[in-house]
């Protein structure tokens, strides 16, 4: 089945494979950036299936290898999600436009869209494994877990682990399968053990509460909690404030600072953080 995904242009096809290329995690997914695709399992109703999102200049499109009509609808909602499809580039011009820091990043790449998360658990286990470690690091991480506790496919490729697996596995299975530290993997168990019990990292969850109950978690703090907001929650006044590369690529060393220079961006403040992250981190 091969669908054209309709989107408002501009669309920045490039600089969005360029994100997902940078946190692609083996074995889960397959980015090709010269050939503009990305590929990958998706959950449907009728099971796993595998989608492949080509991402050019002139738009998107989706190619399933399924002609179920159940399951091309809920890919093809996911995937409009995922890669932000419903933007409407002109409201964030409209915003960010006439900033003097962010307003010429906005005009030289106007269709930037924000990557989301397939799935909310899998992100958030991902964005834990990736914490204090270089992507590269983060990325090997994550295909081991994949590895050792996802459901594998005729493609080669895995279903990321549910939260009801890595729950019943255990601290100690995650730490020895993936090379964690014991904190570490305490910290993604956690994260399992509360996803299984309810927690729904989604933009449909009650964002306030999802905040609250992951900065419950062992080894979840602010950066984390705000992180997912933007990528997993698409709350797009999410601000990291304490991201490194944003404080880098603001020129600015206290927390405070950019805070404080953030408050002008808002209610679009995840756009303006974006848009330097592309800028400082995924195409210098």
């Amino acid at each position: 089945m091969h669908l054209r995904l309709q989107l408002t242009a501009p669309f920045d096809g490039p600089a969005l494979l360029a994100a997902l290329a940078a946190h692609a995690v083996p074995g889960l997914e397959s980015v090709d950036t010269a050939g503009g695709t990305c590929t990958r399992l998706f959950a449907s109703p009728a099971g796993p299936v595998l989608g492949t999102v080509s991402l050019g200049p002139a738009g998107t499109h989706l190619e399933l290898e399924s002609r179920d009509s159940a399951a091309a609808s809920a890919v093809t909602a996911a995937v409009r999600r995922w890669l932000d499809l419903d933007l409407d580039p002109a409201a964030v011009a409209a915003v960010l436009g006439a900033d003097p820091r962010v307003g010429p990043l906005v005009t030289a790449r106007p269709g930037l869209r924000i990557p989301g998360y397939v799935d909310g658990f899998e992100g958030a286990v991902c964005t834990v494994l990736g914490q204090q470690v270089s992507l590269a690091a983060a990325r090997t991480f994550a295909g081991r877990l994949v590895a050792a506790f996802g459901t594998g496919h005729p493609s080669g490729l895995h279903a990321f682990p549910s939260p009801e697996g890595l729950a019943a596995a255990g601290p100690d299975a995650v730490r020895a399968a993936v090379g964690l530290t014991g904190s570490r993997a305490r910290t993604v168990h956690a994260l399992a053990e509360a996803c299984a019990a309810g927690l729904d990292i989604s933009p449909e969850g009650e964002h306030r509460l999802v905040r609250r109950e992951l900065l419950k978690l062992p080894g979840v703090g602010p950066w984390t909690a705000d992180y997912l907001a933007m990528r997993a929650l698409h709350d797009r006044n999410a601000f990291p404030e304490g991201d490194l590369v944003l404080r880098r690529a603001l020129g600015l060393e206290s927390v405070k600072e950019v805070r404080a220079h953030g408050s002008a961006w808002s209610p679009l403040r995840a756009y303006a953080v974006f848009h330097l992250w592309t800028a400082h981190a995924y195409l210098p």
